[in-house]
């Protein structure tokens, strides 16, 4: 969403090994019939291994898949990590997302903590406690791809799940550089794993398109070509309470400054 340079270098892509591809080029007194059936039986697991995300580091990868891991849930399971990495800034957090009411009512109940969500499909199907953040103005229904009802700066972070998986990239130029327009000290971005999350297929009519699930490698690039630039500093200290409390997201996690 936003324009500084991120360093690609300091990303590690996707990337598979291939432990039994030397095993094809070994010389052997088998039957030429036992040889090729090894080289087709070889052809079909690199195939599926490529399929299943093993090399998906340098091939864009974009999956349209169906399923049911959500990466908001995976938000709530991040936010020990998250007050950690980010201190002082998660008293004032917008999180925009499905089931944006679940966080904000999660981060509600920090003290000196003040929150507010963006649903960007709908809340029909919201319950008492939902509607309730509705009524108070600290979760409203908008839609991303255009402008937040929000001054720039409003936030100390805005944090993104389940939202710009459905977005083309015609919409992503829009919706990122907006999202960090309205935060001040950074923008965290959870988003699928291609091949690893995927969308309800019940939910379909709320997205209106099944997820697109990128690759690392193809977000990096992206934020680069959109003047994004990595928060050096809260990515670091999010590994280091990662590594402390053992715990391993579900989910691809992107740290972004704000811009200044």
């Amino acid at each position: 969403m936003s324009r500084r340079p991120v360093n690609p270098s300091r990303r590690i892509a996707d990337s598979g090994s291939i432990p039994f591809t030397n095993s094809l080029h070994q010389k052997s007194r088998s039957s030429p019939l036992l040889s090729v059936g090894l080289v087709v039986v070889a052809a079909l697991l690199l195939i599926g291994y490529s399929y299943s995300g093993g090399f998906g580091g340098d091939k864009d990868v974009v999956s349209k898949v169906e399923g049911d891991l959500s990466c908001t849930s995976e938000v709530l399971r991040a936010l020990p990590i998250l007050k950690k990495a980010y201190g002082d800034s998660m008293h004032k957090v917008l999180h925009v997302g499905p089931d944006t009411c679940s966080v904000v009512s999660n981060l509600l109940k920090e003290e000196d903590t003040e929150a507010w969500g963006v649903e960007p499909y709908d809340i029909e199907d919201a319950d008492v406690n939902c509607k309730s953040l509705v009524r108070k103005g600290l979760a409203r229904v908008a839609d991303i791809k255009f402008s937040l009802p929000y001054r720039a700066r409003s936030f100390n972070l805005v944090i993104v799940s389940d939202a710009l998986d459905y977005l083309s990239p015609k919409y992503l130029n829009k919706t990122l550089p907006d999202l960090a327009r309205v935060s001040i000290d950074g923008l965290v971005i959870f988003a699928g794993y291609p091949g690893k999350q995927r969308a309800k297929v019940a939910e379909l009519s709320k997205f209106g398109r099944p997820a697109k699930l990128r690759s690392s490698s193809w977000w990096i690039r992206y934020f680069v070509q959109t003047g994004l630039e990595e928060n050096e500093s809260a990515t670091k200290k999010f590994g280091q309470a990662a590594t402390k409390r053992s715990y391993s997201p579900s989910c691809q996690v992107f740290h972004l400054s704000s811009y200044h």
